[in-house]
């Protein structure tokens, strides 16, 4: 972006003004500041659905510093719905993480995961990532079946987040298989609509 001084010649505004509107796009996620360096045009981030990666990786991968926030760790009965995701019988016992998944500072998405208890006994283990801590013991999915959908934040969604109430999402239902077939995650996730851009590679059958 140019200089505020700058700005200020081209638009003929005030320096007041044009701070203020740069304040509100950075606090927009729109622009980013960087000390010394300028405001430039926040990038989005793009996430590929022909790779099986976690939020930490995407993150990483974009030089971006992951941070999580726990709302719910800890073990319970599976409810029937979990059940029937997880293939589990009735009465397991699982492993439930509420988290809220930030890049430094700012919030890009809200997550409700179910692992089974017998693949992860110690809900402690699993500190930023998930898949680090399935990794550690051998455990990471090598496949995944993925929903998603269009959604608008309902407002403890939307306060989580950052957002006004109703602001657009995207809905992802994860389902991640190890390679003997047993299922070792169900994650429901929110993503930021103004955040993220998710991308599909497809190829003929020809």
């Amino acid at each position: 972006m140019p200089s505020e001084r700058e700005l200020c010649r081209q638009l003929a505004l005030s320096r007041v003004t044009v701070r203020k509107a740069i304040g509100g796009l950075v606090e927009d996620g729109v622009l980013v500041q960087r000390h010394g360096a300028g405001t430039f045009v926040a990038e989005r981030i793009v996430k590929s659905f022909s790779r099986l990666t976690g939020f930490t990786d995407d993150l990483r991968a974009r030089g971006l510093k992951p941070r999580v926030e726990f709302l719910e760790r800890g073990v319970g009965e599976v409810t029937p719905e979990e059940a029937m995701a997880l293939n589990l019988s009735p009465g397991a016992r699982v492993i439930r993480l509420r988290r809220l998944r930030f890049a430094g500072d700012k919030p890009l998405a809200l997550e409700h995961t179910v692992v089974p208890q017998s693949v992860l006994p110690d809900p402690r283990a699993i500190k930023l990532s998930l898949y680090d801590a399935l990794d550690a013991i051998g455990c990471r999915p090598t496949r995944a079946l993925q929903r998603l959908r269009a959604v608008g934040l309902d407002s403890d969604q939307a306060g989580l987040l950052g957002l006004p109430v109703g602001s657009p999402a995207l809905s992802i239902e994860r389902r991640a298989f190890l390679d003997d077939g047993r299922v070792v995650e169900f994650t429901t996730s929110l993503y930021r609509g103004d955040a993220y851009d998710f991308v599909a590679e497809l190829q003929s059958e020809r």
